[in-house]
């Protein structure tokens, strides 16, 4: 039965209207990278050290009031970290060996069925990155849903990483909408929080079944799987009218 009008303006104003994903371990499966500091003599352990430290880097940009773009800082830090160790080959060359492995991932098995509910469900689709719009787009295009998406949104293109408040503020410009019409899907609580912060409503995407950290604004929904996003969202819109 169709919704009357009055209730079917409250759903409106109530439900988001666009889903914004995090790029880098949200949609990206980074777990393989391992494999990529193996293959250069490095320990398999140092992909998580390195991509939490280019984190922190771009995090240190943003507080201080400058910044610098993902591949500038994952290449220097690359520098920085394989230096003294027992590679197999020129430390240059292993760093163009990982870089190259960050512009050959694949999606997490949930995301594309994920997105494909959220779409089919009626939202409008973007994604924001820490990382470039390019990356992102060859990511999704390779998996053959990059016409899911309105926009692929960077924050090269506006004032500082996330979570800084200006990304989330830009991403509703962007897309027409105020920030409480937005949904911020992801793996980080840290993007959970900045977004939360600024207005959104949140999805913390949880599928390693780890605690959430306590100094953090908690989600609004969590999820383990992507796959349950939609499903979890229309049944919240419908309890509003029970």
């Amino acid at each position: 039965m169709p919704y009357p009008p009055s209730e079917l303006s409250f759903l409106m104003r109530s439900g988001p209207a666009v889903i914004i994903f995090d790029v880098n371990e949200t949609l990206s499966d980074m777990s393989v990278m391992g494999g990529r500091f193996a293959e250069i003599g490095a320990p398999p352990f140092l992909a998580k050290v390195w991509f939490a430290g280019v984190l922190r880097d771009g995090f240190a940009l943003a507080a201080a009031g400058d910044r610098a773009q993902f591949v500038e800082i994952a290449a220097g830090l690359l520098r920085v970290s394989l230096a003294g160790l027992p590679l197999n080959r020129g430390v240059e060359e292993a760093v163009g060996h990982i870089m190259d492995g960050l512009a050959e991932l694949a999606l997490h098995p949930d995301v594309i069925a994920g997105v494909r509910d959220l779409k089919a469900a009626g939202f409008r689709l973007v994604t924001l990155s820490n990382g470039s719009s390019e990356m992102a787009g060859k990511l999704l295009g390779d998996a053959g849903i990059r016409d899911a998406f309105d926009a692929l949104l960077s924050v090269e293109d506006g004032p500082a990483w996330k979570p800084a408040p200006g990304p989330y503020a830009h991403a509703a410009r962007t897309c027409g909408v105020e920030p409480g019409q937005m949904l911020l899907a992801a793996v980080h609580p840290w993007d959970i929080h900045g977004a939360a912060r600024a207005g959104m409503r949140t999805a913390w995407i949880n599928r390693t079944d780890s605690p959430y950290p306590a100094y953090f604004t908690p989600p609004e929904n969590i999820v383990g799987s992507l796959r349950d996003l939609a499903p979890l969202l229309h049944a919240d819109t419908s309890h509003r009218f029970r």
